[in-house]
Order: C-alpha cells, then structure tokens, then sequence
C-alpha cells in the first residue's frame, strides 16, 4: 500500500510505516538563513531549541513558547551536534575546536575532553550520553578538511573512531574503530545496542554493549549507495523504529528487523533531527539552511535508556493500522502543499 501524491510528505514502503505516518501532513519551517544546520536537540527545562549553524560558527535557539530564534552563542567552536546529560547540562561537540565541552548551569563552559592518548581529536561530530553518565561521541575528519566548517588541519590521530568519556575520571577510550566517516550514532532504548552511521560507507552499523560497557565488533544494520543516503543523524522512538538522517533521501524509518518500512521527505537534504515537544513526539529535523519541524504519530525513545519498550495498550496494532490508512488516505485526496511555513 502505497500514497504518493503532492500533499503527502510521506512516502510510504511498507504498511509498518502508516503508524509513524500518521501525524502532520505538511513541514513546519521554523527557522531559515543559516548556512548548514547542524545537531538540534530539545531541551525540557527551558522548552526550547538549540542547533548548530556550524559555517557561521554559531549556536542557535528556537523558543518553543514564542517561536522566536536568536543567537544562543556565537563564537561556538564551529559546533556540530548536541545532547544533554542527566543533570540537564548540554554537551557539545565542538568541531572547529576539536573538543567535546559542557554548559554548566550558570552558563561557563567546561571542557570534558581534547586529545586522546595525547593527540588532538579530529572534530567530534555527535554526541549521546548513556544512563551510567558516559558520554559516546564520533571523531570523522569533516571539521578539518577545509575552514569552512571548522579549521583546515592535520589528523594527528590518523584515523576517525568512536569514543567513550568517562565523565568522572575524563578518561577517553577508543570503542569502535575501522570507519570512513562515523558521524550519527544513538543507543537502543535498552540500551544494549549502539548504532553508529558512516557517511562515506553508506553504512549504518550495530555494535552489542557488553556488561562491561564494551562494543562486540559490530555487523552492518543496512547498506546504501552514496546515491541512495548519506547517512547522518540517527535516533529510535520508544517502539525500537530506527530513525535516520540520509541527507537527500529524507528521513529513513527502519523497523526493528531491519526493514526500510518509509521515508519522510524535505526539500533539501538533512542532517540530523532530534525528538522533542510536551510528549517527545514532534520532530525538530535540520536540513540545509533550515530548521524544520512536525508532530508524528510515535513517541522518541527516552532519553537515558534501559527501560527496554513500550508496549502498545487500549487498541490492537491492526486497528491502528486502519484508521491511519484512512486518515492518510483522506489527507491524500485534499491536495494540500507539502512544505508550510
């Protein structure tokens, strides 16, 4: 089953995908003048924003209340992606600056991490923090590669891996290596699995977390031509979906067994998305110049994992799966524009 017309932003692969579908029908454009939008996520406490405009080097905030953006901080270290830690805190990678710093509560900025093994990072890109406070981040070579994005430079480490901080002792490790460009990466809810996305394999890869907090050697989740995703931002709602950034491609949806089920499409390529909103179901996606956004009929996985998923209450699966290919269906037949400010 399959809608494609000009008023759907969904393209629909696989009946699994009319749940997810099921929500707003055009794009929200919250935001439009940067040059590469970069790592929004959303931040509970202060109901707003926070994404990365990274050749302008700046921080950027969408206010939820108002829908007013404004500088947040300039001067940021060409930053990439953010996240926030158990306290609230947000952590950000600092691609320009090579380095993985924090925003205390009073607005300084501590620097969590540098160099490993006494050589500077390339550029970290991503960031997640786990349940235990560590904090998981890639290191591709994007940010030194010219000064657009960062500092044209050297790779003193001579290769691009994950890596995990120890926040209490600030002990960096090397946890996966052997990639072309790591860049998105999120763990499952239960956080049992890590998945890293490389940009310049088309590859998206799935690593066990040992007890130890170690990574089994990892096996390739999907494939893609460079023509088909650039694969970026990656995040799972609270149902075990996989959601990923595939640059001109849209945003990808996978099932839990590994079937691209749908794709929601954006006028330009995107980067990276964040889930958010009162219930964590609406989705803030950068893409190019812009930052967009629209609610979506599943929930993002909780923040700090280990709480396995949820299970569906009140309705059977194949009673929502017929009032959504209704609705869709419905929505499909007014013609309404795709792309909305």
């Amino acid at each position: 089953m399959s809608f494609k017309s000009s008023s759907s932003i969904y393209e629909i692969l696989d009946d699994r995908f009319l749940i997810p579908a099921n929500g707003d029908k055009r794009l929200e454009l919250l935001y439009d003048g940067a040059r590469w939008v970069e790592g929004p996520v959303y931040l509970p406490a202060w109901r707003q924003v926070i994404f990365s405009d990274i050749p302008n080097d700046r921080m950027m905030r969408w206010d939820e209340t108002t829908g007013a953006v404004g500088v947040f901080r300039a001067s940021a270290g060409n930053p990439n992606a953010h996240t926030i830690d158990r306290e609230g805190r947000l952590v950000s990678c600092e691609q320009g600056r090579r380095r993985i710093t924090r925003t205390e509560h009073d607005g300084s900025v501590t620097v969590l991490a540098d160099r490993f093994q006494g050589r500077r990072f390339n550029g970290p890109n991503d960031v997640v923090v786990r349940s235990d406070g560590s904090i998981w981040f890639t290191d591709p070579i994007f940010g030194i590669i010219s000064d657009y994005e960062g500092e044209r430079g050297e790779s003193e480490i001579g290769a691009s891996n994950v890596y995990r901080l120890d926040p209490a002792t600030r002990r960096v490790q090397a946890v996966a290596e052997g990639f072309g460009a790591p860049n998105g990466l999120c763990f499952s809810p239960d956080e049992k699995r890590l998945m890293v996305s490389d940009t310049l394999t088309g590859q998206i890869r799935d690593f066990d977390v040992r007890r130890d907090g170690k990574l089994s050697p990892g096996a390739v989740f999907t494939q893609s031509s460079l023509d088909e995703a650039q694969f970026d931002g990656l995040k799972f709602d609270d149902e075990g979906r996989l959601w990923a950034a595939a640059g001109r491609s849209g945003l990808h949806c996978y099932d839990p067994d590994g079937t691209l089920i749908g794709r929601i499409l954006f006028p330009t390529p995107v980067s990276n998305f964040a889930f958010g909103g009162a219930k964590n179901n609406r989705l803030f996606v950068s893409s190019a110049s812009s930052l967009y956004s629209l609610m979506v009929a599943v929930t993002g996985a909780p923040r700090f994992g280990g709480r396995g998923l949820t299970t569906r209450a009140r309705v059977s699966q194949e009673d929502e799966l017929a009032v959504a290919a209704i609705r869709l269906q419905m929505y499909a037949e007014t013609a309404e524009p795709r792309f909305g400010s």
